[in-house]
């Protein structure tokens, strides 16, 4: 993370402005972190379109609010919750998530990012916990994955699969026995498609595999399955 040098530099870091979607408090619903009360924030814009996707509203210009990095802190800060989770839409998209990570990181939150892969995340502070989807062909995004970022990735880090069938699930495989990329991170995560993969189908799979992956369910879909939003 980067020193926040000087009380000037920091007052316009917390002036500058973000495409803010929503923001709320619930239950993390993936990753290693499910079942954690977490704080969300989920940024507007994204640079891909997946076949799948289940927030086609976070790229919608209309959804969007320009907010002060300083006023969302604030908000985490009176929510006290320890956790906040940065989504979107695609947060790397916009520059200012940099320094929101920095100041939230400073203020004493565990910080998680979700990113889609296909944009640099050498500039993510170190202490920020990367959660990379790596687009499978179902997505029909894998072509733009940039497979220099695996680099990057520490072991605090976890990697994700979003797996429409048995074509997804053996590609993710071969990605992660390409790159070595188990042996840089916390976790690789196999996310089934809701409607799509059986979720059982899978788990036989990685029974079949004695796969050490996890198994990666979306938790606020099972506690609220007719809700979208908020969750």
């Amino acid at each position: 993370m980067k020193e926040i040098e000087s009380d000037c530099g920091r007052a316009e870091l917390l002036n500058l402005e973000l495409n803010l979607v929503e923001e709320f408090t619930s239950i993390q619903g993936e990753t290693s972190y499910a079942g954690k009360t977490t704080r969300f924030i989920r940024l507007g814009g994204c640079n891909l379109d997946c076949s799948y996707c289940d927030t086609t509203y976070s790229k919608d210009c209309k959804e969007f609010s320009a907010v002060r990095i300083g006023d969302i802190i604030g908000r985490c800060i009176a929510s006290s919750v320890k956790t906040v989770l940065i989504t979107g839409g695609e947060p790397l998209l916009q520059a200012a998530s940099i320094p929101l990570m920095e100041l939230l990181l400073e203020a004493g939150f565990t910080v998680l990012l979700e990113t889609n892969g296909s944009l640099p995340i050498e500039n993510v502070p170190d202490k920020v916990v990367k959660i990379l989807d790596c687009k499978c062909p179902s997505s029909g995004e894998s072509a733009k994955m940039r497979l220099e970022n695996y680099k990057f990735l520490n072991s605090s880090d976890q990697v994700k699969f979003v797996l429409s069938g048995r074509d997804d699930y053996d590609y993710a495989k071969s990605v992660v026995l390409q790159d070595s990329i188990d042996q840089r991170v916390s976790e690789i995560l196999l996310s089934p498609v809701c409607g799509r993969l059986d979720p059982a189908e899978l788990a036989r799979w990685m029974i079949e595999d004695s796969s050490p992956f996890r198994l990666n369910m979306q938790l606020h879909k099972i506690i609220w399955p007719k809700t979208e939003r908020g969750v």
